[in-house]
C-alpha cells in the first residue's frame, strides 16, 4: 500500500482529472462529437502529463531532498532511476496513442512532449518556464481537436484562453516553497477576472449557434471564478508558502470549470457536463494526495 501511495503521489493522480477536459474542449471547438480517436487523444494526452510529473519530480529530486523531503524520491520510497524510466515509458506510450489517433495528433503529440521534457529539464527555472507550461496545456487542448477531426485553427482561440490561466496558475507556483510577492497572485486573481468577463459575453467560439452562449457556460464560468478567486487573494494579502500552496492547488483543480465553460460555449453542453463532473473526484482524491 505505501508503495501504490508513493506512486500516486508522484505521478498526482488528482491532477488527472483536470486532463480529460482539454480534448473535449477541443473536439468542441470544432462542433464535433467526441468520437474513438478523441478517445485515444484522452489517452495520450493522460500518458504525456504523467510523464511530466514522473519527470518533474526525478529533475527536482536535489532541491527537493532540502524542501520537500516527504516526496516520493527524496524519502526513498521510490528510486531515481524508476522514476525517469516511467517518464520515458509515459512519453513512448503517449505518442503511440498520438499517432493511433492519425497523423494530426501524433504532429500535435510531438512537440507537447517535447514541451513537457524541456519545461521539467531546463525552463522550469528560467522566465520562459510559465511560458511553456501554458504552451503543453494549450497543445493538449489542440492535441483533442487534432485527434477527433484532423484540424485545429478553430480550436486556437479556446487554446488561448487555457494557456493564459496555466501562464496564471503556474506563475504563482513558482513561489509556494517559500512564498514571496503578492504580485504573481494578484495577476492570477486578474487573469481569472478577465477570462470570466471573456466567458460571459454574449458570443461563441462557434458563430453558427450563438443561443448556446446562456446560462451554462455562464455558470460553469461563474464556477471557474468562486473556484479561483477566494485563494488567490488570500495570497495576495499574505503571500506565505501555505497560502500560496492552497492558492496553486486551487488553480489547477479551476482547470476543470474553465474547460467545461470553454466547451459548453463552443456550443456541446453534454461534454461540458461530463467535464465539469470530474472538479468534485478531483476534490475527494486531493484531499488524500497533493496536486502540488
Amino acid at each position: 500500500m505505501s508503495r501504490s501511495r508513493a506512486w500516486a503521489e508522484l505521478l498526482r493522480l488528482p491532477a488527472l482529472f483536470t486532463v480529460p477536459g482539454d480534448a473535449l474542449a477541443g473536439a468542441a471547438a470544432l462542433g464535433t462529437r467526441p468520437t474513438g480517436r478523441t478517445v485515444l487523444g484522452i489517452a495520450s494526452s493522460l500518458c504525456l502529463y504523467e510523464a511530466g510529473m514522473a519527470l518533474n519530480d526525478w529533475a527536482d529530486r536535489e532541491e527537493d531532498a532540502a524542501e520537500r523531503p516527504h516526496r516520493p524520491l527524496p524519502s526513498g520510497r521510490i528510486r531515481p532511476a524508476a522514476a525517469l524510466g516511467a517518464a520515458g515509458a509515459f512519453t513512448a506510450a503517449g505518442l503511440a496513442l498520438a499517432a493511433g489517433a492519425g497523423r494530426p495528433a501524433l504532429t500535435v503529440a510531438v512537440p507537447l512532449a517535447a514541451t513537457v521534457w524541456s519545461y521539467d529539464l531546463g525552463l522550469k527555472r528560467t522566465p520562459a518556464g510559465p511560458v511553456a507550461m501554458a504552451a503543453a496545456r494549450g497543445l493538449d487542448l489542440l492535441l483533442g481537436a487534432a485527434a477527433t477531426a484532423g484540424q485545429v485553427r478553430p480550436a486556437l482561440p479556446p487554446a488561448a484562453l487555457l494557456g493564459a490561466h496555466t501562464l496564471a496558475v503556474t506563475t504563482v507556483s513558482r513561489q509556494e516553497t517559500g512564498g514571496g510577492s503578492p504580485l504573481a497572485p494578484l495577476a492570477a486573481l486578474a487573469t481569472t477576472g478577465a477570462l470570466t468577463w471573456r466567458l460571459h459575453r454574449r458570443t461563441t467560439d462557434r458563430p453558427q449557434a450563438p443561443a448556446l452562449a446562456g446560462p451554462l457556460p455562464r455558470a460553469l464560468a461563474a464556477g471557474y471564478a468562486l473556484t479561483t478567486a477566494r485563494p488567490y487573494l488570500h495570497a495576495a494579502l499574505n503571500p506565505s508558502a501555505p497560502l500560496t500552496q492552497r492558492a496553486v492547488g486551487a488553480g489547477i483543480r479551476a482547470t476543470i470549470p474553465l474547460q467545461a465553460a470553454l466547451t459548453a460555449r463552443s456550443g456541446a453542453p453534454a461534454a461540458a457536463l461530463c467535464t465539469a463532473a470530474l472538479a468534485p473526484l478531483a476534490r475527494a482524491f486531493a484531499r488524500r494526495v497533493s496536486v502540488t
